[in-house]
């Protein structure tokens, strides 16, 4: 369908009272609550910014969707209006404004877009009282750099006024061809392109023969943006029975849950899995579709474990059947696809928390699979993480391999060992006394080691830094290591991507060889070094909270 031009639209100036001065983007765009971008001007200041300082804006593509939420249709409104005031030869927009993270890399990359930007704050509650996003990827289809966020930030503290058009933008109901004055929208279908993607890297046939052979599923795509998907690619083209997608619609409010796919916040898929048996695969998404959390009948699977599966079976699918260039991780990820690289001969890098980190060694061919413990993972195939492909690679894996997923993890560990792991997440934290234990923590890793430390011995003790291998960039101030001399150790950051007050993060990793104890809960398996940290950081006493908020 092809609308006919609309009316030449109105250029207007809009002039500012006075800048924002706390739009500073960080690892994953513009977080803050929907009150917050709802604010006179607080939107389009940002956007302004992005457009003064985008790279090929004048007669550019871009790339336009979000998750769904709350603000999602207002922002696109506001979007498109300023994108014709700041001469886009084309906006693509997807139907309902619905496109995952992982979908809108791919269709950057695929299109040749100038850049995208994607309407989310990512696995962080929805709704007029939750939060939004604004986050922008450039030409490669992954996060912008450091030097472009900070460009914006400053452009936005001397931001005098913003330029938009005044028109009616296109119904985004059905896809179809449309204008606003000289620039095109040109409104898709977001699921398609994606579908086909994966089609490319995996073997569908195969794991349409194992669904279809009494192994029922389940996913939970937690009201968010990955319903589509999931339903077009598991009900649809894979065979599942109607209803394996739970929560499949998108909601503003994500139905008043939190999309964040772990044990806490998709308990109800948690429940099914771990405590019952009518299933034998399990898996959830985040918000916008680039987390994951995989689970089997009465087994879950760690992020970190789950990074090494798949580089340790990549050949199965067909997308890395020649096998991988390298592997990355993200330093507070437990080692354990180390240990699997260094068995397959590859290299495998150790890069700050943040998917652009990752991009730069994608895009250099250095690597083919990458990982954080935030349930995140992703390849070479966009420059993001990608929840849906996971839970894809997972079900090619268990098609090829005929077993349960925790046959697959007993069988994994007796060959590699187990890294015995944890995060624990104190959240929303009053920011001061969120840096008051960070900064007294750092203050002390210069006489930590030697020390006792839950029957070990601290071994180094620093905050870590990253110099890039592709462009030799430095990177600082990356969380605060406590390395023991058994090869454990605890990690301790301050999260970025919360709205709320300050996040602490709490990693602990004991690595046990294969010939030692392999079944312990790892809760227990690391009790000494949970206390030992808890009261190392005084955690109780400077939180207020006698126990994490969230456990994975």
């Amino acid at each position: 369908m092809t609308a006919s031009a609309s009316a030449e639209p109105t250029h207007t100036l809009v002039r500012l009272d006075a800048p924002f001065t706390d739009q500073k983007p960080g690892t994953s765009g513009l977080r803050k609550s929907s009150r917050q971008f709802e604010q006179p001007h607080y939107l389009e200041s940002f956007v302004e910014a992005v457009f003064r300082t985008l790279p090929g804006v004048q007669g550019g593509t871009l790339v336009l969707g979000g998750d769904g939420r709350y603000g999602n249709a207002r922002a696109i409104d506001i979007i498109l209006r300023m994108g014709a005031a700041h001469g886009l030869s084309k906006v693509i927009v997807t139907t309902a404004g619905i496109l995952s993270t992982p979908a809108a890399s791919n269709l950057i990359r695929k299109r040749q877009a100038i850049g995208g930007i994607i309407l989310s704050a990512s696995h962080n509650p929805g709704g007029a009282e939750g939060d939004f996003g604004v986050k922008v990827n450039g030409a490669n289809g992954g996060p912008t750099p450091a030097s472009f966020t900070d460009a914006v930030f400053e452009c936005t503290k001397t931001l005098e006024q913003y330029a938009i058009v005044e028109a009616r933008t296109p119904s985004l109901d059905a896809p179809g061809k449309h204008s606003i004055g000289a620039m095109d929208v040109e409104v898709i279908d977001g699921v398609d392109d994606f579908v086909e993607l994966m089609q490319e890297l995996f073997d569908f046939d195969r794991i349409r023969d194992l669904i279809r052979s009494d192994f029922p599923l389940a996913f939970d795509a937690m009201h968010a943006v990955t319903g589509p998907y999931a339903r077009r690619l598991l009900e649809g083209l894979l065979g599942a029975p109607a209803g394996s997608v739970r929560h499949g619609t998108p909601l503003e409010n994500f139905g008043g849950g939190h999309p964040d796919p772990n044990l806490t916040y998709a308990h109800e898929l948690a429940e099914l899995l771990l405590d019952g048996d009518e299933y034998r695969f399990g898996a959830a998404c985040d918000g916008d579709g680039d987390r994951n959390m995989i689970l089997g009948q009465r087994c879950f699977v760690n992020p970190s474990d789950s990074l090494a599966v798949l580089t340790a079976n990549a050949t199965v699918a067909p997308a890395y059947a020649n096998g991988l260039a390298g592997v990355a991780r993200s330093m507070p990820t437990s080692a354990a696809v180390d240990v699997v690289a260094k068995e397959l001969g590859i290299d495998c890098f150790e890069t700050p928390t943040g998917w652009k980190f990752f991009g730069n060694l994608l895009d250099a061919g250095k690597i083919t699979l990458c990982g954080e413990e935030s349930f995140g993972t992703g390849s070479n195939h966009v420059r993001e993480k990608d929840g849906l492909w996971a839970v894809l690679f997972w079900l090619q894996i268990l098609a090829e391999r005929r077993c349960s997923v925790a046959d697959i993890m007993t069988e994994h560990w007796k060959r590699f060992g187990r890294h015995y792991y944890s995060r624990h997440d104190y959240e929303a934290v009053a920011s001061e006394a969120a840096h008051g234990l960070y900064d007294r923590l750092e203050s002390m890793l210069p006489d930590l080691v030697g020390q006792a430390f839950a029957g070990r011995t601290i071994s180094a003790a620093d905050n870590f830094s990253y110099t890039d291998p592709v462009d030799g960039s430095v990177t600082t101030g990356q969380g605060l290591r406590i390395l023991l001399d058994d090869g454990s150790r605890v990690v301790l950051r301050l999260s970025g991507t919360g709205t709320k007050g300050a996040t602490i993060r709490i990693y602990l990793e004991s690595y046990v060889p294969s010939s030692g104890d392999l079944n312990q809960d790892p809760q227990t398996a690391l009790a000494g070094m949970i206390t030992a940290i808890n009261d190392l950081a005084e955690l109780e006493q400077r939180t207020g909270m006698d126990k994490p908020t969230v456990i994975t």
